[in-house]
């Protein structure tokens, strides 16, 4: 059931072009957002919903692999070897059903196991395809495999329209869709190994098996093997989109629309208090009693000030100051010039 070294050259020549430059793109971001870059945050409400919705997936993928979830298999059951008469094999599943009657699919099965070859491609793609396949025969093992297609993609084509959801940018915003495409190419690459491991499946394989524990139970092994993979892929997706939404990883620079945004709104914050500002100030000048208040305030604080400034102590550090710490010169000309910048818009103006 392995996987060529061809196969893997030719994923590798199709795919790289595609994946070394977001790898780098990656190990950039990772590397900034270590470098302090962005500031970590709480996980937004949408990601998490999205995170639980892959870990419930991932957790039902798990389940499925459990013996009691998988489909059955009669020569597991029966405890037979592939060798066993027709008869007696369906006998013994007799035995195990309601009222010792073979189901449909049991009647089904029986009518296909013609021949070891039909076994033997039982054990490749299940008792579903080949109970229910009108037109498949064991002289075309082809028929097949082209009827268990279906079956085989669409565990993945599930997945991938979960995937497309929770990266979707209305679900997700920018931390979904960051990842959507390498989460897309890695599903498709999923289902296009598992399609090329069971196409070049050698089945016959099995024909020399002369115990139970020797067979390759294929179908049933593929089955466990795709449901972890799928587990671990989208287990993969939840884990860098809980890194690239909380900041610790995998960060994008804001676009200059967002930054252009997000001045605005710190401007915009900035007049809105300084407008609370020059209502406060107005409010306190018209109302009696606070002006009253502030001008008993600037008074006692005029006081105050005359009488620290009158200390001999005070008196000789602020001569020390000017005389040996402080160039008078140099903030004349600073002040100077900040007036001269203030006021300049304004001449222009007039």
């Amino acid at each position: 059931m392995g996987v060529s070294w061809e196969n893997i050259r030719s994923l590798l020549i199709f795919f790289g072009p595609i994946l070394l430059p977001k790898a780098y793109s990656w190990y950039g971001s990772f590397r900034n957002s270590h470098r302090g870059g962005a500031s970590i945050q709480r996980v937004p409400q949408p990601v998490q919903i999205a995170l639980a919705v892959l870990f419930g997936l991932c957790c039902t993928y798990i389940i499925k692999t459990l013996p009691y979830f998988a489909p059955e298999n009669l020569f597991t059951k029966t405890e037979s070897r592939i060798q066993i008469p027709v008869d007696v094999l369906f006998n013994r599943i007799a035995a195990t059903r309601p009222n010792n009657a073979l189901t449909e699919e049991d009647l089904a099965l029986r009518g296909k196991f013609v021949n070891l070859e039909s076994r033997l491609l039982y054990l490749q793609f299940g008792p579903r395809v080949m109970a229910e396949c009108p037109f498949c025969t064991s002289d075309e093992p082809k028929s097949y495999f082209y009827y268990a297609i279906p079956d085989i993609l669409w565990p993945h084509l599930a997945n991938l329209v979960v995937i497309a959801v929770v990266t979707s940018p209305t679900w997700t915003g920018k931390y979904g869709i960051q990842w959507r495409t390498l989460a897309t190419i890695a599903a498709a690459v999923l289902a296009i190994v598992e399609i090329s491991i069971v196409s070049s499946y050698n089945y016959q394989g099995n024909a020399r098996a002369l115990r139970l524990g020797d067979l390759d139970m294929f179908f049933w092994t593929l089955r466990n093997y795709r449901l972890v993979f799928l587990a671990l892929l989208d287990g993969v997706l939840g884990w860098v989109l809980y890194l690239s939404a909380t900041n610790r990883a995998f960060t994008q620079p804001p676009s200059p629309a967002e930054r252009v945004e997000k001045i605005n709104r710190t401007l915009l914050s900035a007049k809105s208090k300084m407008n609370a500002l020059g209502i406060m100030r107005n409010t306190a000048l018209r109302d009696e009693d606070l002006r009253s208040r502030s001008h008993a305030y600037w008074s006692h604080e005029v006081r105050l000030m005359n009488e620290v400034m009158e200390d001999r102590d005070v008196i000789d550090g602020v001569n020390d100051a000017l005389s040996n710490r402080i160039n008078i010169q140099d903030i004349s000309r600073d002040a100077e010039s900040y007036a001269e910048n203030v006021l300049q818009p304004l001449d222009a103006e007039l």
